[in-house]
């Protein structure tokens, strides 16, 4: 069996933007993933709302998504293949940060992936960086207007370019998401049933193509 880690934020978790919980699994990407892939894969699903790559919340440092990274992979190794997918929240106005110092960011965690997996497991997983969806028109107009400036859209475009980067420098598999799914227009940020769906469409043919 083989053990898939999705490591990423509230589209990970698998936040419902109606009303706040989270979805059933049979709804979020990870468990229709599971179930697109079939008994011979251990999906783990390690979403955190507003989780960051490698920056400090002010409020809820905790989030980091470098801190945690380590630990994660020890208690679920061996690890086959990681699918990460973060760098949403990175475009909060509290970080200040640019489409490359975010991509940055996720290289810092792939770098991490596959230094600390060649210690404790013997060897690296396949890594799949997807470049998050793009941030909706409304953010300005959502529940999340206070964290988000409206620059994060144009921002969240400029994903692709870098995070390809990133990915063919530490030979990952690159998916660009905004290709294929869009943020809800309910929140401008959490993804509808749909782009759940079609997102683990996507990452089932780039699994199966890998193995």
């Amino acid at each position: 069996m083989k053990t898939v880690l999705c490591y990423g934020d509230s589209n990970t978790y698998g936040f419902n933007p109606l009303n706040g919980l989270r979805y059933p699994e049979n709804v979020r990407w990870t468990g229709r993933l599971k179930s697109l892939l079939g008994d011979d894969y251990r999906i783990i699903e390690e979403g955190c709302n507003g989780r960051t790559t490698v920056f400090d919340d002010p409020q809820e440092g905790w989030k980091n998504g470098l801190d945690y990274l380590r630990p994660c992979l020890n208690s679920h190794k061996p690890v086959d293949i990681v699918i990460l997918m973060l760098g949403s929240n990175d475009l909060k106005r509290t970080f200040h940060a640019s489409a490359k110092q975010i991509a940055d960011g996720a290289g810092a965690l792939v770098e991490v992936i596959q230094a600390f997996t060649r210690e404790k497991q013997g060897f690296e997983p396949q890594i799949i960086l997807v470049s998050p969806p793009e941030i909706g028109e409304g953010i300005c107009f959502s529940s999340f207007c206070g964290s988000f400036s409206e620059d994060a859209i144009s921002r969240s475009r400029e994903f692709p370019q870098y995070y390809r980067k990133i990915a063919e420098k530490y030979h990952c598999i690159f998916l660009n998401a905004a290709a294929y799914i869009e943020a809800s227009q309910i929140d401008s940020l959490h993804l509808s049933p749909e782009s759940h769906s079609k997102l683990a469409e996507e990452l089932c043919k780039v699994v199966n193509n890998l193995l």
